[in-house]
Formats: C-alpha cells, sequence, structure tokens
C-alpha cells in the first residue's frame, strides 16, 4: 500500500513485509492446483461422449452430401433448361449439410465454454463459502447523511 492510499484514508502505515509462504504451505497450494486441474481433466470426456447427436449430425451431413452429389450428376445428365433448378437444390442440400456439421461444432464449443465457467467458478470458491474480502459497517441512510453531511462542516471549517 503506498503512503498517499494510507493518508487518503487515515490508515496506520504498513511498515511491516509480508512473510514469505513456507515451503509447506506452497506445497499445499499447488495441490489444491493439481486438484482443481484434475476435475477438469475429468469434466472435459464429458464434452468427447456427445456421440449420440454427434452422429445424427454427421448421418444428416452424409445424407445430404450424397443427395448433392446425386444431384450434381443428374443436372449434368438433363436438358440445359431444368438443370439449373436442380443445381439450385444441389446447392441447398450442400448448404444443408454446412449446417449439420456447424451445429456439431458449435454445441461442442458451448458444452466446453460452460465447464470452464464452472471449473472457474469452483476454483474461486470451492466450498460454496462466503469469503470475507474486507471489513465493513453496517450503517443505515440517516448515519450516512450525518457523515456527509458532517465532512462537508468539517471540510467548510478547514477552508
Amino acid at each position: 500500500m503506498t503512503r498517499k492510499l494510507e493518508d487518503l484514508f487515515d490508515l496506520p502505515p504498513n511498515d511491516s513485509p509480508e512473510p514469505a509462504p513456507s515451503i509447506e504451505e506452497t506445497r499445499t497450494y499447488i495441490a489444491e492446483i493439481d486438484d482443481t486441474i484434475d476435475k477438469i481433466d475429468a469434466a472435459l470426456p464429458g464434452v468427447r461422449d456427445l456421440s449420440a447427436s454427434d452422429t445424427e449430425m454427421d448421418d444428416l451431413a452424409a445424407k445430404a452430401t450424397k443427395s448433392f452429389d446425386d444431384l450434381m450428376d443428374l443436372g449434368f445428365n438433363v436438358d440445359s433448361r431444368f438443370a439449373a433448378e436442380i443445381f439450385g437444390v444441389a446447392g441447398t442440400m450442400l448448404g444443408h449439410a454446412l449446417t449439420a456439421k456447424t451445429a456439431k461444432l458449435n454445441k461442442k464449443l458451448k458444452v466446453i465454454d460452460l465447464q470452464l465457467k464452472k471449473a472457474r467458478l469452483d476454483q474461486q470458491n470451492p466450498d460454496d463459502a462466503p469469503i470475507q474480502t474486507g471489513q465493513g459497517h453496517v450503517l443505515d441512510r440517516n448515519e450516512i447523511l450525518e457523515r456527509l453531511i458532517g465532512d462537508r462542516r468539517t471540510i467548510g471549517k478547514k477552508e
């Protein structure tokens, strides 16, 4: 903490440096990190186990690609006045194949993102206990107003 902050908030000077953590504390901290990494690794195989919907999307993409190939062959073998419509439908089939593959990838990415967010939250607060980050005082509205008005009066007297 800097000297200016201490003066600004009327805090006592903090001249004593914090002691370095001991070797045992460091080992404990590293063990906690390893446990967290193991939790993340254990959760990630769930992403690879989405085979049911993956195979369905792959089947749809394969069918759409096969239909595209068949329609392209048919388009080259019919009269040119009918070929344009056949080629248009073939393009639509190829679009469906791309949509199926994209949906599959988006689903995997979303699941991975959610698992990483959950792991981050678990790491920040593993026990679901409230973390005290500072010391506070409970004041009602009237007390706050009195303090603010009192500060204004003291500032006016100093000038």
